[in-house]
């Protein structure tokens, strides 16, 4: 068994706060939960921290349009969050937000820090303009025919249709997004942070290739991001961290009307999450983040913002001041029956309806985990697969262990368990115990890579070969021959410890239904941890309920019928 040493601050990215959670979002707070959670059974420190991301354009309009202010949306926004995070079991040390003084603090002594290493230059550029709201437009709030292919109805960034990237002026036919004006094009002074001077180049180069810190394919998408171009210059741009007024967020020191780009203090946000942290625990924030830390920083992401955090976020640490991420691991996105889950392609569903129908939130816990493999593949989430796994495997294998045996043993030995069939010298019940303890560094070796599709696999393999076990010996049959106790009571025993073994395993996936199961199945008084796997510290077995219950198809139609407003497909 490992030693406790390892210590672990782990973040999940910031949702934004302008939206619901939808089952899209919890593929990453799962996996990373599941992560943490595991690295506690094993024994070590874990911090796990996240916030509401609550700053930008979206969030004042947002606010305006409902007569509130930004800080009232916000908190309102922040309270749904935490609520449907803690229905699906999502167990954060801290969740924050960005609207914090921790982090205007953090952000603004990031900022003068790399100021001060003439990484920070102030430019002239032309930005769309909406001469009726008084603002200048972010890139997604102009809309216009695609200068490439001529596609109406295009954002200001990029277009949907050719997949082509421009600039907003060179949008054809463009309209504020906001009040349906024309834009005009104007000229501000932004602040840039120069992640092409070749310092950046040169730290990024060391710290993001061939370092381990990243997945393979995440490190392949740095090298075409870094180097130079045919004509020698640095493929890396500076980066426009600043945005005119009106704007929600931070105002940038001794620059009145700028405030700082929401993705410059979005993910300062971790470190905010954790400085509050530190000091409602008091744990030393420097230890955490001080350049020669030797806390594991790792980072929990989407693919769609790796840029921000392979480029940006560990150039704005290590010119700052503090130390850079251990590693970075992203996932891919969600399908729903194989189409992309959005509103506009009609596979929305949001967090709260799940739990508000009464789905088990340990059932997409434990499908999600069943399918995530570490890498930045994308996902679906077959519903009627989802429904044939959660029966199967968690109601037809795990819990009908329980079931089983956990009866005989309370009407024929009082509830009493014998201890490990390992200590009675070599049997077939002693191999099955073995089998399920040689089993356990596989098992944790795949949490640890967050292959947990691998680690489901593993314990569904265990699952059959008690289950095997049981139908083997049939004790049903024994309970009705003369002379055969001391017999059934080592298949009732040794079937009920690997069970507890089986928990075990699963307790980073199921932490409800785990919790359950050491409390009402084996009355103990403190939680089983991953060395309890070894030898279940098990005295007896109580009287217990439905542990889990089926899933049926009815359950899922009322889902889709709950979210039938945002299920419907917008018009081309």
């Amino acid at each position: 068994m490992p030693s406790s040493n390892r210590r672990l601050f782990v973040t999940s990215a910031l949702p934004y706060a302008n939206g619901e959670i939808h089952l899209g979002h919890l593929v990453e707070y799962i996996q990373t939960d599941v992560f943490a959670r595991f690295q506690r059974l094993r024994g070590h420190q874990v911090v796990y921290i996240c916030a509401d991301d609550t700053h930008g354009t979206p969030i004042m309009l947002r606010a305006q349009a409902e007569g509130i202010s930004p800080e009232t949306l916000i908190d309102r926004v922040w309270q749904a969050h935490t609520k449907d995070f803690a229905g699906f079991g999502v167990a954060f040390d801290l969740y924050y937000s960005t609207h914090s003084p921790e982090n205007r603090s953090l952000a603004e002594g990031i900022y003068l820090a790399l100021r001060e290493k003439g990484l920070i230059e102030i430019k002239t550029i032309a930005q769309m303009y909406d001469p009726v709201k008084s603002m200048f437009l972010p890139d997604r709030f102009i809309k216009g025919d695609c200068p490439k292919c001529g596609a109406k109805d295009q954002y200001g960034d990029s277009c949907e249709v050719c997949g082509a990237t421009y600039a907003p002026t060179d949008l054809l036919n463009p309209i504020s997004a906001v009040s349906g004006a024309k834009p005009e094009t104007r000229e501000s002074e932004h602040h840039f942070f120069r992640l092409s001077d070749p310092r950046c180049e040169s730290f990024l180069q060391d710290w993001a290739l061939d370092s381990g810190r990243l997945q393979p394919e995440a490190a392949n998408k740095l090298r075409e991001w870094l180097g130079v171009d045919e004509d020698g210059r640095s493929r890396l741009g500076d980066w426009d961290i600043s945005r005119d007024a009106p704007y929600f967020g931070f105002e940038i020191p001794g620059a009145p009307g700028k405030y700082f780009y929401v993705w410059l203090d979005a993910p300062i946000g971790y470190y905010a999450g954790l400085q509050k942290w530190c000091e409602i625990n008091g744990e030393s924030f420097e230890e955490f983040t001080g350049p020669d830390s030797t806390v594991e920083q790792i980072h929990f992401i989407g693919k769609d913002i790796l840029y921000f955090h392979t480029l940006f976020w560990p150039a704005m640490l290590h010119f700052g001041g503090f130390r850079s991420p251990s590693r970075v691991y992203a996932h891919g996105f969600l399908t729903v029956d194989g189409a992309k889950m959005s509103k506009s392609r009609g596979t929305f569903i949001t967090a709260r309806s799940y739990l508000d129908q009464g789905l088990n939130p340990e059932w997409l816990r434990y499908y999600f985990a069943g399918k995530l493999n570490g890498t930045m593949e994308d996902l679906d989430l077959n519903l009627n697969d989802f429904i044939a796994r959660v029966n199967s495997d968690l109601v037809g294998k795990y819990v009908n262990i329980a079931s089983r045996c956990a009866g005989f043993v309370r009407k024929r030995y009082q509830g009493q368990l014998l201890g490990d069939a390992r200590d009675e010298g070599p049997s077939v019940h002693a191999d099955l115990e073995t089998q399920l303890v040689d089993a356990a560094e596989a098992i944790a070796q795949a949490y640890d890579q967050r292959d947990t599709a691998r680690a489901v696999r593993e314990v569904g393999l265990l699952m059959d070969a008690v289950n095997g076990y049981v139908d083997l010996h049939k004790p049903w049959d024994l309970a009705k021959q003369e002379g055969t106790e001391a017999q059934l009571h080592r298949i009732l025993s040794t079937t009920l410890r690997c069970f507890a073994r089986l928990t075990i395993f699963l307790k980073p996936i199921l932490p409800t239904t785990a919790g359950r199961v050491e409390t009402e199945v084996f009355g103990l008084a403190s939680p089983l941890g991953w060395q309890d796997i070894q030898r279940p510290p098990l005295k007896g077995v109580g009287e217990f309920g439905h542990l889990l219950t089926r899933v049926d198809r009815e359950a899922i139609d009322r889902l889709l019928e709950a979210n039938r407003g945002s299920l419907q497909p917008t018009p081309a």
